[in-house]
């Protein structure tokens, strides 16, 4: 089977996850959201992909020639748990960030690069991961202790104050 470029580490283990067939031969756009990323230096609106199902989940940004720096995709995590992303078949440089219950960054790994098999593990259980264009992270000052919203599904809906680890 064709691997994806992330593998979810379970308590007792490694799953990856891998990507299958379509059926038909049409390509499905995937459902695009607003997700607004609150920082120190303001509010930062992205068009966001959702990796909804297994199979979008599984191929990710796999293949994929370009991203443009206002455009992403998001990975929910149900249950909350620790996530670990790889690169293989990605052909872009991704940042990622790592988002807990309340919508606050865990975690940021910038400019991800493109083919490698080495894992980039979330440190805490998280519900959200946001692969964004590499350098958008640095570009914009995102970094641990910001706010992911996504305003359409009016989440998070009871945040607590965002404090990164030191």
């Amino acid at each position: 089977p064709a691997w994806n470029h992330y593998a979810l580490h379970e308590p007792l283990g490694v799953t990856a996850c891998h990507s299958a067939a379509v059926g038909g031969n049409e390509a499905v756009a995937p459902a695009t959201v607003p997700l607004t990323v609150h920082s120190a230096g303001g509010k930062h609106r992205f068009r966001v992909e959702v990796a909804r199902t297994p199979d979008e989940q599984a191929k990710g940004m796999m293949f994929r020639e370009s991203m443009a720096p206002d455009a992403g995709m998001i990975f929910p995590m149900v249950p909350p748990r620790h996530a670990s992303f790889w690169m293989k078949n990605t052909l872009i440089p991704l940042d990622m960030l790592f988002v807990d219950a309340d919508g606050c960054v865990v975690k940021v790994h910038e400019q991800a690069e493109p083919g490698a098999l080495e894992t980039i593990a979330s440190d805490d259980p998280v519900v959200l991961v946001v692969e964004l264009a590499g350098g958008v992270a640095s570009s914009l000052g995102l970094r641990a202790g910001d706010r992911v919203a996504r305003p359409a599904a009016n989440w998070p809906r009871e945040p607590r104050p965002c404090t990164p680890k030191p």
